[in-house]
């Protein structure tokens, strides 16, 4: 049962009715379960710290004050869900009203609090060094911007689902979660349990985009519940619900300025963050340092200065979702180097290659503290370019420019840089190869997917470094009794980090069936080579054995690692062109090209399937999705999907996707990151391209999303100014 407030003190919660409706197990407020615990949080190195999360603890059930619309009052248990529905329909409430802030402008002044005596700022941060105001003064062309990252919903196919059952002294829990390990670990934490008492299983899950890597507020009622009743409790979100309560994603005031001298060569950016974090700080405190970090994008500007200020609002918690911090940092620069361009009279492609990283820069170490480790930006651009036809496009701007009755046409670029992998200390996964008397192999590992294809690629993987068919090997993942540890799947480490742990213990299992041969045969061991899943004598090949008669002959073969690997920098640019209707605010994406460079690539097929659906997120953001709200703070969310827009296939443009390929030399496979890409680069190409379209020269009149009334709104204000000039 949950509250139909934004902001509000709690003084009654009443389950007394709801206890007595056929079928309902039990009905319990925070005040019937005073052993409930809090919901865990994960301080992430350099990301978040103590005192941003010290005095804001987030309760499981609500205790005395409601902090965001729909945050749960009361838990009710059925033998059904109908059941259940039909008692959480008779619990009572009373709630004071507060008012609500929604947005980091409304929550800064503090003249709302979310928690009493402290500050709604739970985390300042900053990247780079401040930049001496003589290099603004000095400067050829100074320009300033503002811009809003709107919320966003991850909206995955499937909402987040958990059931725990008792077994014995131990919990099996099975949900669809791209950390298996870490919610074990804050299950056994939170029940005061050693992590040996808790299975955490995942099995297929339809999608995730970061938004199911935290053990929520549901999560620990239903874990608390189960063990207290000694009976098996299950909860899946619904799509309202999910809409209401599942994390947000996104949500960045930003304020910027951009200085060059006369030839367009960048000189200082400085960047401002005030990040809509919710109302609790337990992840995305910390998590708008990813796009302090990423500021500099793809250039050479000798001075980067980015500052932020993490603030609460009555909105539900910010986490990651697809990109992370740097979608926000893309569109900050990409649509700042267009207004640059304008006004220094240049083409917006001019300007970004005369001031890309070269290649005889990498590794790049940038301002704000990054470390590129391999690129090439300016083939990126080229071949989305070409891949466009950026010069038939440009001439056919011109001629509608020359007919007043031709719909006003536009084209885009972005360029971009962004981290895979994960942070230091987050860089590294854990797995085992086994082998089997068959010659069969078994592969486990601590990732968990959520559709990205492990089970196509990891085989496949282990299957070339052995020498074996793909058929001979299959992959265990999502279940810590399989796997022990593990770190899971996120921040687009698939391939950079899992895949170079197989890798690395298929080297080991190589390793170890050439020393038990030796053995077996009394050969030194650098006599004894391995070829095609078999091991043979060098000298001769007279001995050979397989790897199923190695297993039968020495006993069980199984090796096992914790493995790391490096950082990592995708890029690549995206192109767009637009045609806008400036009386109906609609936009029309007539061709959307996306070149990505994610190194190697072990599977084109998976990494053109996750950079198709990553842009289609991406024209999500520019054109259609939002978070709203009413004046009291409760979201538009009446009409479920009718209030919040996806892009579906009506809505989707022609799009080619295109890769480079520059290995990264901090990985074993050279392989980075692809999952992000259309996340981070589509959004601020399409709107640079209906900028173009309708020349807007004040980027403040156009924000995301794209809608038609803010297209029509801009394009009106935007006549108006060019009439006063």
């Amino acid at each position: 049962m949950r509250s139909e407030v934004a902001h509000g003190l709690l003084q009654a919660v009443d389950c007394t009715a709801a206890r007595d409706v056929p079928g309902v197990v039990g009905a319990w407020s925070a005040a019937d379960l005073p052993d409930l615990p809090r919901v865990p949080y994960t301080l992430l190195a350099g990301l978040s710290t103590e005192d941003a999360v010290a005095g804001r603890e987030w309760p499981a059930l609500v205790k005395d004050r409601v902090r965001y619309p729909g945050e749960a009052l009361a838990v009710v248990l059925g033998e059904d869900r109908y059941r259940a529905e039909d008692g959480a329909a008779e619990v009572t409430s009373t709630i004071d009203p507060l008012p609500a802030v929604v947005t980091p402008s409304a929550a800064l002044d503090d003249c709302v609090r979310l928690f009493d005596g402290l500050s709604n700022i739970a985390l300042r941060g900053e990247s780079g060094e401040p930049i001496d105001p003589s290099v603004w003064q000095d400067a050829a062309a100074v320009v300033e911007a503002r811009y809003r990252q709107q919320l966003l919903m991850p909206s995955p196919m499937e909402c987040r689902t958990i059931l725990a059952v008792p077994e014995g002294d131990r919990l099996t829990v099975w949900s669809g979660h791209q950390m298996p390990h870490r919610l074990r670990r804050e299950l056994a934490a939170l029940l005061g349990w050693p992590t040996d008492r808790i299975r955490v299983v995942v099995p297929d899950t339809g999608g995730a985009f970061g938004s199911k890597s935290a053990a929520f507020p549901e999560f620990v009622v239903v874990a608390h519940l189960a063990v207290k009743l000694g009976r098996p409790v299950r909860w899946i979100e619904d799509r309202l619900e999910s809409m209401l309560v599942a994390t947000r994603g996104r949500g960045q005031d930003q304020t910027v300025r951009l200085a060059a001298d006369a030839e367009g060569r960048l000189l200082a950016y400085e960047l401002t963050i005030d990040a809509d974090i919710g109302a609790y700080p337990h992840l995305g405190a910390g998590l708008p340092m990813q796009t302090a970090w990423m500021a500099t994008g793809a250039y050479t500007t000798p001075r980067v200065h980015a500052t932020l200020r993490s603030v609460l609002t009555n909105t539900m918690v910010t986490y990651p979702y697809r990109g992370a911090g740097r979608p926000e940092a893309a569109i900050a620069i990409e649509r700042t180097m267009d207004l640059l361009a304008r006004r220094l009279g240049l083409d917006p492609i001019e300007l970004r290659r005369r001031n890309f990283i070269p290649l005889d820069a990498f590794p790049y170490e940038t301002p704000t503290g990054r470390r590129y480790d391999s690129g090439n930006y300016a083939a990126a651009l080229d071949l989305a370019l070409e891949t466009l036809g950026y010069e038939k496009w440009r001439a056919e701007q011109a001629r509608r420019r020359e007919d007043p009755d031709a719909l006003p046409l536009g084209i885009g670029v972005s360029c971009y840089v962004e981290r895979s992998g994960g942070e230091p200390g987050g860089l590294h996964e854990f797995g085992s190869l086994e082998v089997h008397e068959d010659g069969t192999v078994t592969a486990r590992c601590g990732a968990a997917p959520s559709g990205q294809g492990h089970e196509t690629v990891f085989p496949a993987l282990v299957a070339k470094a052995l020498g074996i068919p793909e058929a001979q090997v299959r992959l265990v993942e999502g279940d810590t009794d399989e796997q022990p540890e593990g770190l899971g799947s996120f921040a687009s480490r698939s391939a950079q980090v899992a895949g170079a742990m197989l890798q690395h213990a298929a080297t080991l299992l190589i390793d170890e069936a050439r020393t038990r041969a030796a053995e077996l045969w009394d050969l030194p061991v650098d006599e004894v080579q391995w070829a095609d899943g078999t091991v043979h004598a060098a000298h001769d090949g007279s001995a050979a054995t397989s790897l199923g008669d190695l297993v039968k002959t020495t006993g069980p073969l199984r090796v096992e690692d914790r493995y790391a690997a490096g950082m990592a920098f995708p890029f690549g640019a995206h192109a767009a062109v637009t045609e806008v209707d400036p009386d109906l605010g609609t936009v029309n994406v007539l061709r959307l090209v996306a070149v990505d460079d994610c190194g190697v690539v072990l599977n084109p097929t998976m990494v053109h399937g996750q950079a198709f659906g990553s842009a289609v997120q991406g024209i999500g953001q520019a054109l259609y999705e939002g978070m709203t709200f009413h004046d009291d703070g409760v979201p538009h969310l009446a009409s479920g999907f009718l209030d919040y827009l996806l892009p579906t296939f009506t809505e989707i443009p022609p799009i080619d996707i295109r890769d480079t390929r520059t290995p990264s030399p901090t990985t074993p496979l050279g392989a980075k990151g692809a999952g992000e890409s259309g996340c981070i680069g589509t959004p601020a190409a399409i709107v640079n391209a209906v900028a173009d379209a309708l020349r807007i020269a004040d980027p403040d009149l156009l924000q995301m999303p794209l809608t038609p009334d803010s297209v029509w709104r801009a394009a009106r204000a935007s006549r108006h100014q060019e009439g006063v000039r």
